[in-house]
């Protein structure tokens, strides 16, 4: 939480976002999305992306570290506020590196087991289900992270969706409708800031 220091400056508060998925589920573009419109808000935001040993199936990681100041973590984290669970199958790794008082957002259509994430707020909706409801069907990725951030309030809807713009390429604009609709299913399907970002409560 930002408070001051014995110099009396002000210390900067990080959230650490971590995604987890199977290669071809956009993982990725969530991330990078999430990044950019982070910085659409003027926060300081670092990001990390790691795949396993195929584009599709294998196991895609992100880290989206962002700020309210200059930031001090590695883009490599041992410990985390926060995990997207676009998949599951290789999950395990990034909730156990979930502090106390985390929150979890996963897609509940992919869930085979409870997660197992103690002392975690863990929200589970149908992400794939509502992708589909949107014509949307390779989105659940961009469902998620319209929750996360409707959830958290740690981007605002309107730099979400620039950033979603930005970030898609040339050949990729002509799903730029459909993504866009995923984010808005994705956060009107959560309740609002129930776990804020930016307050004392998320510390």
């Amino acid at each position: 939480m930002s408070a001051e220091t014995g110099s009396g400056r002000r210390s900067t508060l990080e959230r650490e976002v971590l995604l987890t998925g199977i290669g071809g589920q956009g993982v990725q573009l969530a991330a990078k999305v999430l990044a950019l419109a982070a910085t659409q808000e003027e926060r300081e935001v670092m990001s990390l992306g790691t795949y396993g040993g195929t584009m599709r199936g294998g196991n895609t990681d992100a880290t989206v570290i962002i700020g309210d100041g200059p930031l001090t973590s590695p883009p490599i984290v041992s410990a985390t506020w926060s995990v997207i669970v676009v998949h599951p199958r290789f999950g395990q790794p990034m909730l156990a590196k979930l502090r106390e008082r985390s929150v979890v957002l996963a897609d509940r259509d992919l869930l085979e087991s409870p997660l197992e994430a103690p002392s975690s707020h863990i929200v589970a909706i149908p992400a794939t289900t509502i992708a589909r409801e949107v014509d949307a069907p390779k989105a659940a990725a961009l469902v998620l992270l319209g929750a996360f951030a409707s959830l958290t309030g740690i981007v605002g809807s309107t730099s979400l969706e620039a950033a979603l713009a930005a970030s898609l390429p040339r050949y990729r604009e002509q799903s730029l409708a459909s993504n866009q609709r995923a984010l808005v299913a994705g956060a009107e399907a959560i309740p609002a800031m129930s776990e804020p970002a930016w307050t004392s409560r998320a510390a």
